[in-house]
């Protein structure tokens, strides 16, 4: 009796992208190409220990890993004619049919293009080639033409095990649902059960090593810090932001038990993390259901026992550091919750919160384009607050480039910014800060940017640009794209610490 064979799956990582300038500079990236390459797979790390589970042999494809430069086109941007370019290892020396399936995701319009030569490379062959991600979602009509098989809706896990059933030619071991496929035949769109992060497979140790960073965007960590592991805790949103996909995918929110986190903590431990990515822009969701303040803190304390510091790479939202959880209530008490915020910030010099990203959004003018934000005292009364916790490195986030932008409005958060740069380092005189300005991008399946797309303002139909918050591809009404590229120049001056771009 011959034994059957475990089909294999090949789960790619794509290559970085770049914009190279006619001196031969990378536009994206300046000095951190170099080391792009390191870092931390988060998504893959989920993915692949989801398909092993389902009975797969499914194995990691790091084109990002290499020093290979292709170009693939041209864009003129600010009247200079720009490369594209792929960075990584060369994606011709992939053999589409090293694996049985292949699976290949995508979040970022700005790697549309990269994606699609990748699919059609690896569908060359006849190889199924199953596709998912934000940006796959958005504009699935990109990815069939490029030759996938299928496009993933399900961002929970629960459709993956399924569909490679499907294009693998077994019978799938339960109905179709959250996905579409290329030959027109549409099962439902949405998942009968959507799987919660507290379901998903515990990653083998090899899997977390293959998926751990050794950078994080330039972050001058010490070498003791320099294994970076990822824990994704959450998935979906408790709001709806219309500059978000994530309410669109219809999974309400939901989290990882501290139980369950700390497992996974674990194991990036185990596999040689002294530093770990928490990518969750979400991760305080929690607090708004029963019980999830001491979870927070739970979680919190097992971190520093574990003797790992935590890097908040998207940004906690900071209406939930209140002592109202960020509920929206008119007499909400927008009171900084000082526990909460010292057990989040905490750096001792050896474990808590060594770097974050704030997400501040537009924190000066444009709170009613984002609900979850703060007004402006309140936004400063948090900060300082996470300033006396003592983290080391603070990335600021703001977005400028809103239609009714104009010199006046940027200049005056130019000037607030600033000034509560000084507060903060006079509460801290060691901490690390940098602006990161981003400009408005038209991001494909939500409402802002179907409005952008509406409104005239918009420069350009390249993904390569309008995919990018640092290539700014939309006017205002008072200035021009180039200005707000001009201001990203003028806001990134505020600040101690050259962080790099992202």
């Amino acid at each position: 009796m011959m034994l059957q064979k475990t089909p294999t799956i090949g789960v790619v990582e794509l290559p970085d992208f770049g914009l190279i300038d006619p001196k031969g500079e990378n536009l994206l990236s300046g000095i951190r190409n170099k080391d792009r390459k390191g870092t931390a797979l988060i998504s893959k790390q989920v993915l692949l220990s989801n398909l092993q589970a389902g009975g797969f042999d499914a194995q990691l494809i790091n084109l990002r890993d290499g020093d290979y430069q292709g170009e693939f086109g041209k864009v003129i941007w600010k009247g200079t004619e720009l490369t594209k370019v792929y960075l990584g290892q060369k994606i011709n020396a992939l053999d589409p049919l090293a694996y049985d399936a292949w699976g290949v995701t995508n979040n970022f319009s700005q790697f549309r293009e990269i994606a699609c030569i990748i699919i059609k490379h690896l569908a060359s062959k006849g190889r199924p080639v199953v596709v998912g991600g934000s940006d796959a979602i958005a504009e699935s009509q990109f990815y069939f033409a490029a030759g996938a098989t299928a496009v993933v809706l399900d961002k929970s896990g629960a459709a993956n095990a399924p569909i490679m059933d499907y294009v693998l030619g077994k019978t799938p071991r339960e109905a179709l649902s959250g996905v579409i496929l290329a030959n027109g035949n549409q099962p439902p769109p949405r998942v009968r059960r959507p799987l919660s992060p507290e379901e998903w497979p515990l990653p083998e140790i090899s899997v977390a090593r293959q998926c751990l960073g050794s950078e994080h965007k330039g972050l001058p960590l010490p070498e003791e810090r320099l294994l970076i592991g990822s824990v994704f805790t959450d998935i979906g949103c408790d709001r709806r932001c219309d500059f978000c996909q994530t309410p669109e995918y219809h999974i309400g929110y939901r989290a990882m038990s501290p139980e369950r986190v700390l497992q996974w903590l674990e194991i990036q431990k185990e596999a040689g993390a002294k530093s770990v990515i928490s990518s969750s822009d979400q991760f305080l969701g929690r607090l708004v259901q029963k019980g999830g303040r001491d979870d927070v803190l739970e979680i919190m304390q097992g971190i520093r026992e574990l003797g790992l510091a935590v890097l908040w790479s998207n940004g906690l939202e900071l209406k939930k550091m209140t002592l109202g959880r960020g509920i929206n209530r008119k007499d909400a008490d927008l009171t900084p919750d000082e526990e909460l915020i010292s057990a989040l910030w905490d750096w001792d010099g050896k474990a808590g919160c060594y770097f974050a990203f704030i997400p501040a959004e537009r924190p000066l003018f444009g709170q009613e384009n984002y609900a979850k934000l703060l007004p402006w005292q309140e936004h400063c009364e948090i900060v300082k607050a996470i300033a006396r916790a003592g983290t080391p490195y603070l990335n600021y986030g703001v977005i400028i480039g809103f239609s009714d932008d104009n010199v006046e409005t940027l200049s005056r958060l130019e000037e607030a910014v600033g000034g509560l740069y000084e507060e903060i380092l006079a509460i801290n005189p060691s901490l690390h800060f940098q602006v990161s300005p981003l400009a408005i991008s038209p991001i494909p399946g939500t409402k802002q940017g179907f409005n952008l797309r509406q409104s005239g303002l918009l420069r350009f139909d390249d993904p390569s640009i309008f995919g990018g918050m640092w290539t700014p591809s939309v006017d205002t009404h008072h200035l021009s794209y180039e200005d707000i590229a001009n201001w990203q120049i003028r806001l990134m001056q505020i600040g101690n610490w050259n962080f790099e771009k992202e």
